[in-house]
């Protein structure tokens, strides 16, 4: 989500801290195609050299990826959805091509089942230009994300074409992903007031609503078996928390420094807490075997930075870090056959701000 400003804000807060964002633990490496102790990554390739390249996600077949990127250098200056061909081979070059109009601002793009069409929310509706980012001075130089109230869910092609809008409320609907089988898309809202969790079966365009807590409900899931879903959440419990929550939101903006990992059923029943970690613990995703959950956190630093990825299982025990880039590890999704990842990455960036897209095969 957002990945721009996610990047940008996390190297804000290091500058703010007085010190470059390099983890000052014990597993302090220097910059790396792979670290020590990252076992269970093996053959690992690096897909993209230069920009903020994010939310890279396997298509349903395993040969193609879609992802958003910003390079200012190549003339893209917020976020726009492209799609590659997975190379097979150790010397095949991943070639890209944009598949959004090339207007806006856009994020989390998803493959549907046919391999055909793309799904992603896109600004472009409100105008042709970038949205502007919110000024953090205004908010104490808070940590904060916008939530454009332009931004729809669109249906297009892989020639860019839109054949379909998905959403139609006023306000922010994005962070769409869709069930195994194709059929359902999972999305946030702001239709009824605050940030919730929606279910909507793409054919007949039937919508529920799933989550009804006050706070942030995003970037949800389907389990591969699809009988479960796995989200980020946040829950402001205080008088002040709340009152900040909502005078955030009332702006359009949300703070995603306290977030934890949530899981339900499908259907939104059932809904747990998983971590409680405290931070940002966000991006998680089902595991082949839907029943861990792999997740990004900065939980072990009391600065915020950096972010690395963990496996738990879903009643919150068994945590375990698999992810040491001293910068950012976030975005992991696993190939159909369950035997590649891919995630975006800090690492390999020669010291520059830049995040690219990784891969490689999977080791239990």
């Amino acid at each position: 989500m957002k990945v721009a400003v996610i990047i940008l804000l996390i190297w804000l807060i290091a500058a703010c801290s007085g010190s470059n964002p390099v983890s000052t633990s014990k597993e302090t490496v220097p910059d790396s195609l792979i670290y020590p102790d990252e076992i269970h990554f093996k053959n690992i390739r690096q897909l993209t050299f230069g920009g903020d390249n994010a939310e890279a996600y396997w298509s349903y077949d395993g040969r193609y990826l879609v992802f958003q990127r910003t390079s200012l250098k190549d003339g893209i200056p917020c976020d726009q959805i492209f799609v590659g061909k997975v190379p097979r081979k150790k010397n095949e070059p991943f070639t890209f091509r944009r598949v959004s109009t090339g207007k806006g601002r856009t994020t989390c793009a998803f493959f549907t089942k046919d391999g055909k069409h793309i799904i992603y929310a896109s600004t472009h509706l409100a105008g042709d230009s970038c949205p502007p980012l919110p000024d953090r001075s205004k908010y104490g130089n808070r940590y904060i994300w916008p939530l454009y109230d332009s931004y729809d869910i669109f249906m297009a092609d892989l020639n860019g074409n839109i054949v379909k809008r998905l959403t139609h409320s006023p306000g922010y609907d994005a962070e769409a992903t869709l069930s195994p089988d194709g059929k359902k898309m999972i999305y946030t809202s702001i239709k009824n007031g605050d940030l919730d969790l929606y279910i909507m079966n793409l054919e007949t365009g039937e919508e529920k609503q799933i989550t009804n807590e006050l706070g942030y409900d995003g970037g949800a899931w389907f389990s591969p078996d699809g009988k479960k879903i796995v989200w980020r959440a946040s829950r402001p419990k205080t008088e002040q928390e709340i009152k900040e929550y909502k005078e955030l939101l009332a702006d359009h903006l949300v703070a995603p420094g306290k977030m934890e990992v949530w899981v339900a059923n499908a259907d939104g029943t059932q809904a747990r807490q998983v971590t409680s970690l405290g931070q940002a613990n966000w991006a998680p995703v089902f595991m082949p075997d839907s029943k861990r959950i792999i997740f990004a956190s900065n939980h072990e630093y009391k600065r915020g930075f950096p972010f690395n990825m963990y496996i738990i299982h879903e009643d919150g025990t068994g945590l375990k870090k698999i992810s040491r880039d001293n910068g950012f590890d976030a975005f992991p999704m696993f190939s159909p056959d369950g035997k590649r990842i891919v995630f975006c990455s800090n690492r390999n960036n020669g010291g520059t701000r830049d995040t690219n897209i990784f891969i490689a095969d999977w080791v239990e």
